[in-house]
């Protein structure tokens, strides 16, 4: 499964989607992209907790080639 977190759910007026494979990589994406796109300076344990809250976890769709 993958884990996704759109922009949006975590209250900025953003179309951004991050996708990962873990958690972690999931929350550094979202990380990098809060300072690259938003400006943030500091990820709080608040900023990382509302992040969570709206993490989601989707089935990534698999192709059987014969």
């Amino acid at each position: 499964m993958e884990k996704v977190i759109h922009c949006r759910d975590v209250g900025f007026d953003c179309d951004g989607i991050i996708r990962a494979q873990t958690e972690e990589q999931a929350l550094q994406k979202a990380a990098d992209h809060a300072q690259r796109a938003h400006g943030l300076g500091e990820i709080t344990p608040e900023i990382v907790a509302k992040v969570k809250s709206v993490m989601r976890e989707e089935h990534t769709a698999t192709l059987l080639m014969r």
